[in-house]
């Protein structure tokens, strides 16, 4: 005698087991792929979380410390929140699996020492929120390796230094905002400043901090706010700082620059010089090389092109079809017809504060057997279909009462005969005949079709 259990136990078993691995926590509100947990009183995490979240909110509780290996499970998760927490330092690992994450928001904890292991392999990382903790220090790499790094906020801390020099094109390309706003910052390496990319000087906020007063500090504000930057412009009462260190001589020097009529200030040009080039006429796959003489000379320039079709490229761009050489010029491998339009290259010379533009109107033409395929062909496919319309419209048979039969009835396949009477060409007819001959032994048949003229 043989038994056996029936297979739909474990089928619904393994359900059972499933679901209860995939099951919303009683405090939290899931809906499709978002998690939410926030203002649920939470003082550790939850025991089981869905796997298949993209966003996961356990903002405004009273959670101190995250367990290793949590987000293991989460191989899809995108977006953290975790603002209003009791977090005061993160677990080596913690962000382990979980390197598409793309937002992560540590605000509002007690956070006092960024450490360089914190963010590791979160290379998709493109916003990174740690405004209002306790920070006062940020290790060297902390940001290495976040090559996707758009936005960093670090305001509203007690940071003392900061690494500026780990902050290069190659390493960040895409980093447009480092706000160190409300911090405690009395000397910068204005050297590493100058040296960051100028995408991120120009979202560079470093409003209410405790600058010393000296003329490097007030040369460097000076140009960014005769360049219009909007860290410097939107907060110019915003910028102090105190002479000889005292807090209370402290001046807003964007406003009251009596101080630094000593100070030597390098004056950039106001406007650009433009040089406009004739259009560049290419056909499609051809290379072309576009360069970037302009009035500037020397050996400390740095180049940076706008295109219609790729943006800005700079040399720390990566594409195996574009290519920027050391003295400016633009190199297109194989052009394609999106790559006309007007291409501008700036030209900079940093340590004299001048700049140039070249700009560049290029037309990819296609070769001549792929323009009549697509232009003459298309012409001629309008012209076929309207004259079968107008002969739809003005040749359609009408009623005859005076009519010839037509020759016998061909083998090759159906023929239609139209008869017209000219008696009738006066009448307004609703009504219409088309008849089909059949073999000769058969009777024509008729076919009434009601038209609506």
């Amino acid at each position: 005698m043989t038994c056996g259990l029936n297979p739909g136990f474990f089928l619904m078993l393994f359900c059972l087991l499933h679901s209860t691995e995939e099951t919303c926590p009683s405090v939290c509100l899931c809906i499709s792929d978002a998690v939410s947990c926030s203002s649920s009183g939470l003082t550790k995490l939850p025991h089981s979380l869905p796997s298949f979240c993209l966003s996961l909110d356990l903002s405004h509780n009273h959670i101190s410390w995250l367990s290793p290996g949590f987000f293991n499970k989460m191989p899809r998760l995108e977006n953290l929140l975790m603002a209003h927490n009791q977090l005061k330092a993160l677990t080596p690992g913690i962000f382990h699996n979980v390197s598409g994450l793309r937002h992560l928001d540590l605000s509002s904890n007690k956070l006092s020492v960024v450490e360089q292991h914190y963010f590791q392999g979160l290379w998709r990382l493109e916003e990174l929120l740690l405004f209002n903790n306790k920070i006062t220090r940020v290790e060297a790499s902390t940001l290495s390796g976040l090559s996707s790094l758009k936005k960093v906020y670090f305001s509203l801390n007690q940071i003392t230094d900061f690494p500026f020099f780990s902050i290069q094109d190659h390493s960040h390309p895409f980093l447009s905002m480092l706000d160190l706003s409300s911090n405690r910052l009395t000397h910068l390496q204005w050297e590493d400043v100058k040296a960051l990319p100028r995408l991120v000087q120009r979202g560079l906020y470093l409003y209410n901090n405790s600058l010393i007063c000296d003329c490097f500090m007030y040369s460097m504000f000076w140009h960014w706010d005769l360049r219009g930057y909007d860290s410097v412009k939107n907060f110019k009462e915003e910028h102090i700082c105190s002479i000889n260190g005292d807090p209370r001589s402290s001046i807003r020097f964007l406003k009251q620059n009596r101080f630094f009529l000593n100070c030597t200030v390098e004056k950039p040009v106001s406007q650009p010089v433009t040089v406009l080039l004739s259009n560049v006429l290419v056909s499609e796959g051809e290379r072309v090389r576009l360069d970037c003489q302009t009035s500037l000379t020397g050996t400390d320039l740095s180049f940076t092109w706008l295109s219609p079709s790729k943006g800005y490229i700079t040399k720390a761009s990566i594409d195996t079809l574009i290519s920027l050489f050391p003295n400016g010029t633009l190199e297109i491998r194989a052009t394609k017809v999106n790559d006309s339009g007007l291409y501008v290259c700036t030209a900079v010379d940093i340590k004299q504060a001048l700049n140039a533009t070249r700009e560049v109107n290029v037309t990819v033409l296609l070769p001549a057997a792929e323009l009549f395929n697509t232009g003459y062909t298309t012409l001629l496919g309008c012209m076929v279909t309207t004259v079968i319309i107008l002969v739809y419209l003005y040749l359609t048979p009408c009623r005859c009462s005076y009519c010839k039969r037509s020759k016998p009835y061909d083998s090759s396949g159906l023929s239609s005969v139209l008869f017209c009477s000219t008696r009738d060409q006066t009448k307004n007819q609703t009504d219409k005949h088309v008849a089909f001959i059949e073999p000769e032994h058969q009777t024509i048949k008729g076919l009434r079709i009601k038209v609506a003229i």
